[in-house]
């Protein structure tokens, strides 16, 4: 749930720990310095994706020197995806409470430590180890990102900082093959993790300079701070709505509500598999190497960051040409059920390639899928219930994740990735049955007399 901020820094009426003694604006003002701040905000997010990306990429290398099993790496994995999915929901409240810029501080210092340990581990238990304070520091790393934009851009701003600052993610996916590959190349793949914690120290240390709630910043013109602060009291902004969060009951008993959580613990599973065995796959199945790895591994997470930005032009775009909501938002998610199918058949081609454009397709539908997913909890939802749904759900597709990630090492070590990924192509249609049935019309949710 986000807060109700005033242009003091209190939250809910009550003293932000953010808000000492407020700073007179301007001191050293920098055009346009909102801007600078949201592209910290970049950073962060693709820092976080490019972290949690980087052993998987180096799986083979790191699985084949201390000889663990599949079945081993996926319990490492786990563990990350245990933590991260309980900070999911406790990372907001702790963002809250202990203010943004404190809170930031906290959450990246710890996964930068986190990540920067994994160079000194010598079994796979002190591998799972730093892989789930890895989660639980990168746990805070949305709901404050997302809080800093609602401090930092008006309203009419806001969407399109939020969209931007989370695209960070994507390029830090797309970015974490061939920067890993190369840094392995040069200093090993100890001396890569002791890079992802000097990256991370270095956002560590711009965060401490540069980041203040607007109304405290040196940094910001009076003229700016005008422009952020114009939907004070003015009754535009979702945040200042005096609407009652709906309890946890009330959430409970709606059918629209079941299916949103459903739907994520169906399909989250598929994110994690690509986000974690895509390099080793390709190593054990395709006899891939490391540089293979870093040359094509990246491919399907470029097509995710595009078609997170398609998916919501087009269902926009529907929207204005006429369609109503739910049509629109439904339209594009079923296109995207219906593309997946398709990625089944990386499994069954000979060239190396050719499999990984085909997992691309699975991605593409991917970002089609969730950017819709995301835009319908906010079309049903009111604004102050929104965060406490997406939460749930985000904390359920964790768990759901945890136990197959487990489910998929086992598999692997039994079988082969094939069942695995016939499984994930054919996911997305259910899903999307799901949503059918159970969200029959799209149109706000209010308190159930």
């Amino acid at each position: 749930m986000l807060p109700n901020t005033n242009s003091t820094g209190a939250t809910g009426g009550h003293p932000n720990k953010d808000d000492d003694t407020l700073r007179r604006p301007g001191r050293w003002a920098i055009p346009g310095f909102r801007w600078w701040i949201l592209g910290l905000l970049f950073f962060g997010t693709a820092l976080s994706f490019f972290d949690r990306q980087v052993l998987s990429v180096l799986a083979p290398t790191v699985k084949a020197e201390m000889g663990m099993t599949n079945s081993q790496l996926a319990n490492v994995m786990a563990a990350f995806t245990l933590s991260y999915s309980i900070m999911f929901v406790l990372g907001g409240r702790f963002l809250d409470w202990v203010g943004t810029r404190c809170g930031m501080l906290i959450c990246v210092s710890l996964w930068t430590i986190a990540s920067a340990a994994h160079a000194g581990v010598r079994s796979a238990w002190q591998l799972g180890a730093c892989r789930f304070l890895l989660g639980v520091g990168e746990g805070g790393c949305f709901p404050g990102v997302t809080k800093a934009a609602l401090e930092w851009f008006p309203l009419r701003q806001r969407s399109r900082a939020i969209g931007f600052a989370i695209g960070g993610a994507a390029i830090g996916a797309v970015a974490a093959p061939p920067l890993a590959t190369w840094m392995v190349g040069h200093v090993g793949w100890r001396g890569a993790f002791w890079a992802t914690g000097a990256f991370g120290a270095l956002w560590v240390l711009l965060w401490a300079v540069f980041y203040r709630r607007p109304q405290q910043s040196p940094f910001v013109s009076a003229a700016e701070l005008a422009l952020i602060e114009e939907d004070a009291g003015s009754g535009q902004d979702s945040a200042a709505d005096d609407d009652v969060p709906l309890g946890w009951t009330e959430l409970l008993r709606l059918r629209e509500v079941w299916g949103l959580l459903l739907t994520r613990f169906l399909l989250d599973p598929v994110m994690y598999l690509y986000m974690f065995w895509i390099p080793q796959y390709l190593s054990s199945e395709r006899s891939a190497t490391l540089a293979d790895i870093g040359r094509l591994a990246w491919i399907p997470f470029l097509t995710l960051d595009v078609a997170n930005m398609l998916g919501g032009v087009v269902s926009d775009r529907l929207v204005r040409a006429g369609w109503s909501i739910g049509a629109a938002r439904k339209t594009v998610m079923g296109v995207a059920a219906m593309l997946t199918p398709i990625s089944i058949l990386s499994m069954f081609v000979e060239r190396m390639d050719v499999a990984v454009g085909l997992m691309a397709v699975q991605m593409f539908a991917h970002g089609l899928w969730i950017t819709n997913y995301i835009t319908l909890t906010g079309d049903l939802l009111p604004p102050r219930s929104v965060g406490t749904v997406v939460g749930l759900c985000g904390c359920a597709g964790g768990i759901s994740g945890f136990f197959t990630t487990k489910l998929v090492g086992m598999v692997v070590d039994r079988f082969s990735f094939v069942p695995v990924f016939i499984a994930a192509g054919a996911l997305y249609p259910i899903g999307f049955l799901v949503i059918l049935l159970t969200i029959r019309k799209v149109q706000r949710i209010g308190r159930t007399k």
